[in-house]
């Protein structure tokens, strides 16, 4: 199974500081990075889609991935509703 380029929760790419998260046995989770998931649980298990996208924002701003607010919800507003962790939500 080839392992997910982004996290299927944050939509963090793999690589660098973001690793793979880990499943209840200690295993590498191949979709969730450890920021959202470890030990075969999310970290915030009743995060809504919403409250990522509103938790990700400052941290992609801070971080220079985009220029204002507005830019990156826009971005996240597309790109994190069909990831795995929310098409079941």
């Amino acid at each position: 199974m080839e392992k997910a380029k982004i996290c299927q929760s944050c939509g963090g790419p793999f690589g660098g500081e973001v690793k793979h998260g880990t499943n209840a046995d200690g295993s590498i989770n191949e979709d969730y990075c450890c920021y959202c998931f470890e030990n075969g649980r999310f970290k915030d298990n009743n995060k809504t889609v919403e409250e990522m996208i509103n938790y990700c924002v400052p941290l992609l701003i801070s971080d220079n991935v985009f220029p204002n607010e507005a830019a990156a919800r826009k971005v996240l507003q597309e790109q994190l509703p069909p990831l795995k962790r929310w098409k079941t939500a």
